[in-house]
Protein backbone atom coordinates (compact mmCIF):
# COMPACT_ATOMS: atom_id res chain seq x y z
CA UNK A 1 0.00 0.00 0.00
CA UNK A 2 1.17 3.61 -1.07
CA UNK A 3 1.18 6.01 1.58
CA UNK A 4 -0.77 9.50 1.51
CA UNK A 5 0.21 12.89 2.52
CA UNK A 6 -1.74 11.67 6.04
CA UNK A 7 -0.36 8.79 6.55
CA UNK A 8 3.26 10.17 5.95
CA UNK A 9 2.57 12.91 8.60
CA UNK A 10 1.24 10.62 11.02
CA UNK A 11 4.70 8.29 10.68
CA UNK A 12 6.92 11.86 10.98
CA UNK A 13 4.85 12.39 13.49
CA UNK A 14 5.30 9.36 15.98
CA UNK A 15 9.32 9.78 14.75
CA UNK A 16 8.86 6.52 12.90
CA UNK A 17 9.73 8.10 9.82
CA UNK A 18 12.76 10.98 9.73
CA UNK A 19 13.34 13.73 7.15
CA UNK A 20 15.43 16.23 8.02
CA UNK A 21 15.18 19.33 7.06
CA UNK A 22 11.73 19.13 6.38
CA UNK A 23 10.54 22.17 4.60
CA UNK A 24 6.75 23.28 3.74
CA UNK A 25 6.66 21.56 0.08
CA UNK A 26 8.42 18.67 1.22
CA UNK A 27 5.22 16.31 1.82
CA UNK A 28 2.80 15.95 -1.20
CA UNK A 29 0.00 13.78 -2.48
CA UNK A 30 1.40 10.69 -1.83
CA UNK A 31 5.45 11.53 -1.18
CA UNK A 32 8.04 13.61 -0.46
CA UNK A 33 9.90 15.37 -2.83
CA UNK A 34 13.66 15.68 -1.72
CA UNK A 35 16.22 18.75 -2.84
CA UNK A 36 19.82 18.54 -4.39
CA UNK A 37 22.65 19.18 -1.53
CA UNK A 38 25.64 20.52 -2.78
CA UNK A 39 27.91 17.45 -3.64
CA UNK A 40 28.07 16.01 -7.49
CA UNK A 41 30.63 13.64 -8.61
CA UNK A 42 31.44 13.30 -12.44
CA UNK A 43 32.31 10.05 -14.11
CA UNK A 44 35.12 10.46 -16.45
CA UNK A 45 33.90 10.90 -20.45
CA UNK A 46 36.89 8.35 -20.90
CA UNK A 47 39.15 6.46 -18.78
CA UNK A 48 41.98 3.73 -19.72
CA UNK A 49 41.90 2.58 -16.02
CA UNK A 50 39.16 -0.35 -15.64
CA UNK A 51 37.02 -0.36 -12.64
CA UNK A 52 37.10 -3.64 -10.95
CA UNK A 53 34.05 -4.29 -8.80
CA UNK A 54 35.47 -6.59 -6.80
CA UNK A 55 38.65 -4.59 -5.82
CA UNK A 56 39.08 -1.48 -6.98
CA UNK A 57 37.29 1.91 -6.00
CA UNK A 58 35.77 4.27 -8.54
CA UNK A 59 36.09 6.79 -6.23
CA UNK A 60 39.83 7.17 -7.60
CA UNK A 61 38.68 8.25 -11.30
CA UNK A 62 35.54 10.36 -10.21
CA UNK A 63 35.44 13.82 -9.88
CA UNK A 64 33.60 15.43 -7.00
CA UNK A 65 32.67 18.83 -6.65
CA UNK A 66 30.63 20.84 -3.76
CA UNK A 67 28.80 24.10 -5.56
CA UNK A 68 26.40 26.32 -4.33
CA UNK A 69 23.08 27.35 -4.92
CA UNK A 70 23.77 30.44 -7.01
CA UNK A 71 26.64 28.96 -9.00
CA UNK A 72 24.73 25.57 -9.72
CA UNK A 73 26.25 22.37 -11.53
CA UNK A 74 25.90 22.02 -15.26
CA UNK A 75 25.40 18.07 -16.33
CA UNK A 76 26.73 17.80 -20.06
CA UNK A 77 24.57 15.66 -22.86
CA UNK A 78 24.91 11.86 -21.55
CA UNK A 79 26.96 12.37 -18.93
CA UNK A 80 26.81 10.32 -15.95
CA UNK A 81 27.12 12.26 -12.15
CA UNK A 82 26.43 10.97 -9.08
CA UNK A 83 24.09 13.93 -6.55
CA UNK A 84 23.21 13.60 -3.17
CA UNK A 85 20.08 14.64 -0.99
CA UNK A 86 20.20 17.31 1.43
CA UNK A 87 17.54 15.69 3.59
CA UNK A 88 18.84 12.76 6.02
CA UNK A 89 16.46 10.38 6.02
CA UNK A 90 15.44 7.20 8.47
CA UNK A 91 13.07 4.53 7.26
CA UNK A 92 11.19 2.67 9.56
CA UNK A 93 11.09 -1.58 9.60
CA UNK A 94 7.81 -1.31 7.50
CA UNK A 95 8.37 1.43 4.63
CA UNK A 96 10.05 0.79 1.54
CA UNK A 97 10.59 3.99 -0.88
CA UNK A 98 10.28 4.05 -4.75
CA UNK A 99 12.68 6.97 -6.18
CA UNK A 100 11.11 8.68 -8.91
CA UNK A 101 12.58 11.97 -10.67
CA UNK A 102 10.22 14.67 -10.73
CA UNK A 103 8.74 15.30 -14.02
CA UNK A 104 9.75 18.93 -14.35
CA UNK A 105 13.25 17.28 -14.97
CA UNK A 106 12.29 14.75 -16.80
CA UNK A 107 11.23 17.21 -19.09
CA UNK A 108 14.44 18.48 -19.20
CA UNK A 109 15.95 15.43 -20.26
CA UNK A 110 17.56 14.09 -17.59
CA UNK A 111 17.17 10.52 -16.16
CA UNK A 112 17.30 8.31 -13.00
CA UNK A 113 17.77 4.83 -12.98
CA UNK A 114 15.08 3.03 -10.87
CA UNK A 115 15.90 3.08 -7.12
CA UNK A 116 14.70 1.34 -4.11
CA UNK A 117 15.10 2.61 -0.35
CA UNK A 118 15.29 -0.49 2.07
CA UNK A 119 13.82 -0.70 4.83
CA UNK A 120 15.72 0.32 7.82
CA UNK A 121 17.92 2.39 5.71
CA UNK A 122 19.41 5.77 7.08
CA UNK A 123 21.58 8.78 5.43
CA UNK A 124 21.87 10.76 2.55
CA UNK A 125 20.26 9.47 -0.85
CA UNK A 126 23.39 9.20 -3.14
CA UNK A 127 21.31 9.43 -7.18
CA UNK A 128 22.72 8.89 -10.54
CA UNK A 129 21.48 11.32 -13.14
CA UNK A 130 22.15 10.89 -16.40
CA UNK A 131 21.89 13.95 -18.95
CA UNK A 132 19.64 13.97 -22.27
CA UNK A 133 20.86 15.94 -25.06
CA UNK A 134 21.76 19.38 -24.42
CA UNK A 135 23.62 21.01 -21.14
CA UNK A 136 21.24 20.98 -17.81
CA UNK A 137 22.23 23.20 -15.13
CA UNK A 138 20.91 22.47 -11.87
CA UNK A 139 21.38 24.01 -8.44
CA UNK A 140 21.59 23.10 -4.51
CA UNK A 141 18.39 23.19 -2.79
CA UNK A 142 16.38 22.41 -5.77
CA UNK A 143 13.51 19.59 -5.53
CA UNK A 144 14.56 17.15 -7.90
CA UNK A 145 13.43 13.57 -6.20
CA UNK A 146 9.95 12.33 -5.57
CA UNK A 147 10.14 9.61 -3.01
CA UNK A 148 6.88 7.46 -2.63
CA UNK A 149 6.41 4.92 0.25
CA UNK A 150 4.73 1.58 -0.03
CA UNK A 151 4.10 -0.45 3.48
CA UNK A 152 5.24 -3.77 3.50
CA UNK A 153 3.20 -6.38 4.50
CA UNK A 154 4.80 -6.54 8.29
CA UNK A 155 8.01 -5.27 10.04
CA UNK A 156 10.87 -6.76 7.58
CA UNK A 157 13.24 -9.84 9.17
CA UNK A 158 16.81 -8.59 8.10
CA UNK A 159 16.29 -4.41 8.10
CA UNK A 160 19.06 -2.65 5.96
CA UNK A 161 22.43 -2.61 7.38
CA UNK A 162 24.40 -2.27 4.49
CA UNK A 163 27.36 -0.66 3.20
CA UNK A 164 25.53 2.24 2.14
CA UNK A 165 23.99 2.40 5.59
CA UNK A 166 24.22 6.31 7.43
CA UNK A 167 26.00 7.76 4.23
CA UNK A 168 26.62 11.32 4.16
CA UNK A 169 27.41 13.00 1.10
CA UNK A 170 27.82 11.27 -2.41
CA UNK A 171 28.71 7.53 -2.06
CA UNK A 172 30.57 6.34 -4.56
CA UNK A 173 29.76 2.38 -5.33
CA UNK A 174 31.68 0.43 -2.76
CA UNK A 175 33.01 -3.12 -3.76
CA UNK A 176 31.95 -5.98 -2.65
Amino acid sequence: MILSDWDIRVYLEKNLLVIKPIYPDTIRENGVDLRFGEEFCRFPKRSDVVVDTRNHRIDEILKCEKTTREKGFIINPLEHVLAVTHEWIELPHDLIGFVNLRSTFARYSLYIPPTIVDAGFRGNLTIELIGGSIPIKIYPGQRFLHLIFARTSSPVYKPYSGKYQSQKGVTPPKPG
